[in-house]
């Protein structure tokens, strides 16, 4: 079942993606693109074109995760990754689907605050990259219409990039593109 509020977003024509449905804990500020509070935000666009890339800075550390979910997913819930409708970047390093780490960033590459964490989807696998690295940790398993999605707790404040990037989208990748957008 679709989401009221991506019923109204399809019947406007504004294509600039932010983020959109989230958790009741949840504050967005900066027209969309900063999350604090706690619980997830679900991005306003799906991943609709064979490669994604978006962005996530950390502008304050804490509780939180970045990653792709289906609708289904519980936004009040944290941290995300526990069942089969999210695969996210947790802030330990460690890559969550269906309550299964799937991979696990270096210990000597946490991000950390002012880090950027750059996401690629091919409607396959995720992969994560620190400040324009590849992080050499891809995860799959996820099903279905996919949408960006990121959550915090204990302080964490992210902003999202889904345009104008601090790194160079991996060659091949791009902006999340609106179904309108496609065709």
């Amino acid at each position: 079942i679709a989401h009221p509020a991506l019923a109204r977003r399809n019947s406007t024509s504004s294509f600039s993606t932010s983020l959109l449905i989230k958790g009741t804990d949840v504050v967005i500020v900066k027209s969309g693109r900063r999350i604090c509070g706690t619980g997830a935000c679900l991005a306003n666009a799906p991943l609709h074109q064979n490669k994604s890339y978006f962005e996530f800075k950390v502008q304050s550390t804490g509780v939180w995760g970045v990653g792709v979910a289906t609708q289904k997913v519980n936004l009040h819930q944290v941290p995300l990754g526990r069942d089969s409708h999210s695969l996210v970047l947790r802030h330990d390093g460690s890559v969550y689907h269906n309550n299964e780490e799937k991979n696990r960033l270096p210990a000597n590459s946490l991000p950390q605050e002012g880090d950027v964490v750059g996401l690629t989807y091919d409607h396959v696998e995720l992969n994560l990259y620190l400040n324009g690295k590849n992080m050499q940790c891809p995860a799959s398993g996820i099903r279905g219409t996919v949408f960006p999605v990121v959550y915090v707790d204990d302080s964490a404040i992210l902003d999202c990039q889904f345009s104008d990037f601090y790194h160079t989208p991996p060659q091949g990748f791009e902006k999340i593109l609106f179904e309108q957008q496609i065709f």
